[in-house]
């Protein structure tokens, strides 16, 4: 395996996943107003290559 390459496209894959994520959770919590006090959050990574891959994160956000 080509570590300098690998390292490469995971940090592109994990840029990918950031942005498109926190574009997803401002809009949600933008046209949210007057819901929740808090956003509740719960990332998942897996992968059909890797069964053993199963990584959770879970996360509240204030909205006040």
């Amino acid at each position: 395996m080509d570590e300098d390459r690998f390292n490469m496209e995971l940090r592109k894959f994990l840029k990918q996943v950031g942005v498109t994520s926190q574009r997803e959770i401002e809009r949600v919590a933008r046209d949210g107003v007057g819901g929740p006090k808090v956003l509740r959050l719960t990332m998942t990574l897996t992968s059909p290559d890797a069964p053993g891959l199963h990584h959770t994160v879970d996360a509240a956000i204030p909205l006040d």
